[in-house]
């Protein structure tokens, strides 16, 4: 009996040490095609996907929600939206872009799907490696990434009209506010103010800068905890 145990152990070592030189073989070959313009195989897909729902709904369930039904707290999330978002992930009545078609997987039109707040909030946060989604809660806090997850529960009812006056009252066509760092902002170019729409150019800026709700909510509900 103990030669059986040895022997079959010694056998799944081998097929084990022969699965691995197998499998880096494969890697190394450079068989596989990566390129975006090539879908995956339908077993690496469904194993990339699986990993990425469990691994967000695994971290999001352990997130506190903040009031999301704050009037202030959604126009303000407009204006991040529609800056930093409506490229990949488009705006009522807005086609396809470029980068929506080009990106692989293809980013969620989100005027048409319903998120979860919370798996919403960590994915915008966190962003998702391999996927274009970057890590926005490196330049932004969790009260305005709260903010535009507000917005989110709201876009997929809105028609093209009511999303362009939200985004007006928002601040227009820059972001709503919540970068880190004086004048921080993305894609290189100064903010650009419609202040034709604005008769209060102060009131503007305060709209840029700060909060739409009085408190920062952290990200996991314990005051002065940010990440």
């Amino acid at each position: 009996m103990p030669f059986v145990k040895r022997s079959t152990l010694l056998t799944l070592a081998v097929l084990s040490g022969v699965g691995v030189l197998a499998f880096a073989g494969f890697v190394y070959s450079g068989v596989y095609d990566v390129g975006a313009d090539n879908a995956h195989t339908r077993p690496v897909l469904s194993l990339l996907q699986t990993m990425r729902e469990r691994s967000i709904a695994s971290r999001a369930e352990k997130l506190t929600l903040p009031p999301l039904h704050d009037p202030a707290r959604i126009r303000q999330g407009a204006g991040n939206y529609n800056a930093m978002c409506t490229g990949c992930h488009l705006a009522p009545g807005v086609a396809e872009t470029e980068l929506s078609k080009g990106l692989y997987p293809t980013p969620p039109n989100l005027t048409r799907e319903q998120v979860d707040p919370r798996e919403a909030f960590w994915a915008i946060k966190h962003g998702i490696k391999a996927s274009g989604m970057p890590a926005w809660g490196k330049s932004m806090k969790d009260d305005y990434i709260w903010n535009m997850v507000a917005f989110l529960q709201q876009l997929p009812s809105l028609d093209a009209a009511k999303y362009h006056e939200m985004v007006e009252k928002s601040g227009g066509h820059s972001h709503g506010g919540g970068e880190s760092g004086a004048g921080h902002h993305h894609g290189g170019e100064p903010m650009e103010h419609d202040d034709a729409d604005h008769a209060d150019e102060a009131q503007e800026h305060s709209e840029h800068t700060e909060p739409a709700s009085p408190s920062t909510v952290p990200e996991h509900g314990k005051p002065g905890h940010h990440h």
